[in-house]
């Protein structure tokens, strides 16, 4: 079926104004085509009904406040805040706010996981250019499990900010795991369409690569506790570790550690924290004890 709607004044001869509007509908299901004529020229404008009334699920002031001093606190500007808003919107919220046509944060959930994974991925394969491609893979599931996630979320409140549904919030739904590492995702994947690719990477700089680089992950890669299983079967000496140098300034330490068994080195290790270069002396004791058993063989 088409129509039009005048967009101009009347013209006097009966002739369409100079500016109108063609409607068509349906152009498809749940869509709106719509040409706009202006002076001959014609546009074609093709809206979502759910987008075409957008204003009607428009949140309440308290939101918005409640947002902005979100921004501020962690830092970010979102030019679309409906976005951060969405991220944070539980289902159970929307379905007590049927009359406002919301959104909840399960597609941006979706995205967030995919984006927060490549990013993790990128920052491991650079940072550990020596490792293998299965202790990358360990290293990156302990940063992005649950457990981690709702560790970065509680440290930075999202907890206080996200929009429940009465019953939710009833059974205690805002300090639920999985609904918080939900959200920290949620986040990832608006702040992704919002700001980009670059700015999802520098939010992790501040809040999650801090800790893999002072060895906050090592227990997933416990090379220490490898090694001492393995010189146990062998030889009765204790394992030491000793940091035996230091090197760049003092706000970009690099400390090297040296794990010994009755005065022989096994092993070196470079890491921006003590623990780290431990766990990197036994990795290389480890590796250097197994191409011995192998020529033993």
């Amino acid at each position: 079926m088409i129509g039009f709607e005048e967009a101009g004044g009347q013209s006097g001869d009966g002739r369409p104004p100079a500016s109108f509007a063609i409607l068509r509908y349906p152009a498809e299901r749940g869509k709106l085509s719509i040409y706009l004529i202006h002076n001959g020229k014609a546009d074609l404008m093709t809206m979502n009904k759910k987008e075409r009334h957008h204003k009607k699920g428009s949140y309440p002031e308290s939101v918005h406040k409640r947002f902005a001093d979100f921004e501020e606190t962690i830092g970010f500007t979102f030019s679309d805040p409906t976005l951060l808003y969405r991220a944070f919107t539980h289902s159970s919220y929307v379905n007590e706010h049927r009359r406002r046509i919301h959104d909840d944060n399960e597609r941006l959930e979706f995205l967030g996981d995919a984006v927060l994974e490549l990013s993790v991925s990128r920052f491991l394969f650079e940072t550990y250019p020596s490792m293998s491609e299965g202790e990358l893979t360990k290293l990156r599931a302990a940063i992005v499990c649950e457990p981690s996630l709702v560790q970065f979320a509680d440290e930075l409140g999202f907890g206080r900010y996200v929009l429940l549904g009465k019953g939710e919030e009833q059974t205690g739904g805002r300090t639920r795991p999985s609904l918080l590492a939900d959200v920290f995702e949620a986040f990832v994947g608006a702040l992704y369409l919002d700001n980009g690719f670059d700015k999802v990477v520098e939010f992790l700089e501040r809040i999650v690569f801090p800790k893999v680089e002072v060895g906050a992950f090592s227990h997933v890669m416990d090379y220490k506790s490898q090694l001492q299983e393995m010189v146990q079967q062998s030889s009765s000496g204790q394992l030491q570790y000793q940091i035996v140098d230091e090197k760049g300034p003092a706000h970009d330490r690099i400390f090297v550690s040296a794990v010994t068994i009755s005065g022989e080195e096994l092993g070196r290790g470079e890491g921006k924290s003590k623990k780290e270069a431990e766990q990197l002396a036994a990795r290389h004791a480890i590796s250097e004890l197994r191409k011995t058993e192998g020529q033993a063989e």
